[in-house]
Order: structure tokens, then C-alpha cells, then sequence
């Protein structure tokens, strides 16, 4: 069985109602996007509806920390690309980066770490993920993001070089 996509991406067009006045993507906005995304991509590449496995396991995973970089604005009509992925999980915990690049994919626009917990319902208390959780968890996992949790400034510099310097492979002005 092929290795599962670790890191999907979306196009996605940034919508007149969701500007500030200056026709930017509004802050708030940004989490919405990026979490929307992400729930399309797991049903998608995954086969994963988030109500039914929480109803099936009586559990779910519930935000207990963003952490966001606004770099470039993201401008009303514009097309963008939503990218996420998986880089840590233990028992109970995931964090998911998501990014949202320039349609081309060659510059980055925001980063968001999403921290999670698994917890139990309703009750809310933490609990241990499901063995086949932990496979699929350990078959999604990015290998190449070194996840530390003081690490995000460091992350956000690593992806714009990273970008930058494939522009200037590819021969992109900056």
C-alpha cells in the first residue's frame, strides 16, 4: 500500500467578504481558511470525516494553542495555496503546520502551527489515541520538519529561505 500524501495542498480564492478595507485577507479570517482546508484535505486524501470518528471513538482533537505569521497579504481575488501537514504527535497531542503560498507555490504568505489535544466526550479530559490512530498518525508525519515547540519563529525563517532560494533556482525575480 502507498505511503499516504503527506502534505496536501488546496487552491483556494481569497473572497471580497472576508477583506479588511484595504482588500486584504481579514487576520481573523486566516484560521478559517486554514482550517477549512485542512478538513477538506483529510476527508479527501484520507477518507477521515471528523464528526463520524469522534462519534465512533467518542473522542476529538481540540485546539489548545495557535501560533500564526502574517508575512505578505493574502489580497481579495487572489488565488492561493493552502498547504498542510502533520509535524509532531505523541499519544495525545498533534501539531499541523499549515501554509498558505502564493498560487505558484513560490512564496509564503502565512504560517500557522495548530496545537491539539485528543480528548475524551464529553467530558474533555485528555486520553491516549487509538492504535490505528498512531499508525495513520506515524504514516502522515512529516520527516523532514525537526518539530521543537519554541521552534516556530525559526520555521517561518527556514520555509522563506527554502522558498527564496528555489526562486533563484528557478531563475524567479524576488
Amino acid at each position: 500500500m502507498p505511503t499516504p500524501l503527506r502534505t496536501p495542498e488546496t487552491p483556494h480564492r481569497i473572497h471580497f467578504q472576508d477583506c479588511d478595507m484595504l482588500g486584504h485577507l481579514n487576520n481573523a479570517r486566516y484560521l478559517d481558511y486554514f482550517l477549512n482546508a485542512r478538513e477538506d484535505q483529510v476527508a479527501e486524501h484520507y477518507a477521515l470525516n471528523m464528526g463520524e470518528l469522534a462519534r465512533e471513538q467518542r473522542a476529538a482533537w481540540v485546539i489548545t494553542k495557535h501560533q500564526l505569521s502574517y508575512l505578505k497579504p493574502a489580497r481579495q481575488g487572489v488565488l492561493v495555496l493552502i498547504r498542510t501537514q502533520i509535524i509532531h504527535f505523541d499519544n495525545s497531542n498533534l501539531v499541523v503546520e499549515m501554509q498558505m503560498r502564493s498560487h505558484d507555490g513560490q512564496r509564503l504568505l502565512a504560517l500557522l502551527w495548530a496545537e491539539m489535544a485528543f480528548v475524551q466526550l464529553p467530558a474533555g479530559t485528555r486520553t491516549d489515541h487509538a492504535d490505528a490512530l498512531m499508525d495513520l498518525l506515524d504514516e502522515l508525519d512529516e520527516p523532514s520538519v525537526d518539530y521543537e515547540p519554541d521552534g516556530f519563529d525559526q520555521r517561518v525563517k527556514t520555509v522563506r529561505q527554502e522558498l527564496k532560494k528555489a526562486r533563484r533556482t528557478a531563475g524567479a525575480a524576488d
